[in-house]
């Protein structure tokens, strides 16, 4: 009588656990794109090699050619993107130089990680950029920059001028324009 009562205890938890078991798999999805060109690959997209020149040397946010749509009319269709290929290129090209700290082409979001300027030691930066759309729109992306300042050993929250995230959003949707034109005239 004993062993069935703890039995009867254990079989619920037994099912459960066998459950959660049948439900998991060796297999896990790939969190990036298909077709996407990771950072240091030595392709189009890599950033050392972008950083390199190009025709847009020297110019600020907007360094280097950024990878061709492979079809899908920048729509991210052919890409197996979620949101727009040139707007999503674009903002990474714009950011390039802050470090990467998570890029996810299906929702969207790409989080850099703090970057404190070349001369300055006592503030830094950290952006989140957001592609909302399919569509290559002004309205399209949004961006939040976030700056602290050290005072007294401690990182302080500082304001962020609203046309510093309206320069970036612009910079942005320029070279996503861009890149697009590139690829209309190359076909």
């Amino acid at each position: 009588m004993r062993l069935t009562s703890i039995s009867a205890r254990l079989l619920p938890a037994a099912l459960f656990a066998g459950l959660v078991v049948a439900g998991c798999s060796s297999e896990k999805p790939n969190p990036t794109a298909p077709g996407y060109q990771g950072l240091g690959s030595g392709s189009a997209g890599d950033v050392s090699t972008t950083r390199m020149g190009g025709e847009d040397s020297g110019v600020i946010f907007g360094v280097g050619k950024g990878s061709k749509d492979q079809g899908g009319g920048g729509v991210g269709g052919g890409s197996g993107i979620g949101v727009n290929a040139f707007l999503w290129r674009g903002a990474l090209d714009t950011i390039s130089f802050m470090p990467l700290a998570s890029a996810d082409p299906f929702g969207g979001v790409i989080i850099t990680d703090w970057y404190t300027p070349p001369g300055t030691s006592g503030e830094r930066f950290k952006a989140t950029i957001y592609i909302l759309s399919r569509d290559l729109r002004s309205d399209g992306v949004r961006v939040n920059i976030f700056r602290q300042v050290l005072q007294n050993g401690q990182w302080v929250d500082a304001t962020v001028s609203e046309t510093t995230v309206a320069d970036i959003e612009n910079k942005v949707l320029a070279r996503a324009r861009r890149m697009r034109e590139q690829m209309q005239a190359s076909s």
